[in-house]
């Protein structure tokens, strides 16, 4: 199933396990659109950081998201379709990321730049990350799991789509596909 979303780009948000890879793989696919992935535009002190259970202070995020929305711009400017996999916990760092679109106004939440929630129980989170951590597959130790869940702030006003996340990633991309279209 493809279809022929441009001129947007979705961020599949949400902490650390909820998914946003993954889905945000899979949805790429099926609309034929590039998918970033926000933790690779981390810079190599951000990831030590993680690493030894460290939080990341405003100071080292915004330089990130800054580059982030850098991305995001280039894609939409050349009218295409985007998909970042980016944990965007607050709204000052959607803000960011929403500047991408040159018609974003603040506090104006119509615009290219479209957020979905992965949301998940701290329980089932809890157990990904533990089971990634003994697979060696991230730098983000699960210990920093309540410090993610202290920052996701959402105000309903902003629009955000939520999606239970403990459902199949097919169903989860289904979901998503239906609330954009």
């Amino acid at each position: 199933m493809s279809t022929d979303i441009k001129g947007i780009a979705i961020v599949i948000m949400g902490v650390s396990g909820a998914g946003k890879s993954t889905i945000g793989k899979m949805l790429a696919e099926v609309i034929n659109c590039s998918f970033l992935d926000a933790d690779d535009y981390h810079s190599q002190y951000n990831k030590e950081k993680m690493q030894k259970g460290i939080p990341l202070s405003e100071e080292d995020r915004i330089p990130w998201l800054e580059t982030l929305r850098d991305s995001l711009k280039a894609s939409l400017v050349s009218g295409k379709c985007v998909i970042l996999g980016c944990s965007a916990l607050q709204k000052r760092y959607r803000d960011i990321l929403r500047s991408a679109d040159s018609n974003y106004k603040p506090d104006c939440y119509t615009c290219a730049v479209k957020f979905v929630l992965l949301d998940v129980h701290h329980d089932v989170l809890a157990a990904r990350l533990e089971k990634r951590a003994a697979e060696g597959k991230h730098f983000m130790p699960p210990k920093l799991l309540q410090s993610q869940l202290g920052l996701l702030h959402i105000d309903d006003l902003e629009g955000i789509y939520k999606i239970d996340a403990t459902q199949s990633p097919q169903t989860i991309v289904k979901h998503v596909l239906t609330l954009i279209s």
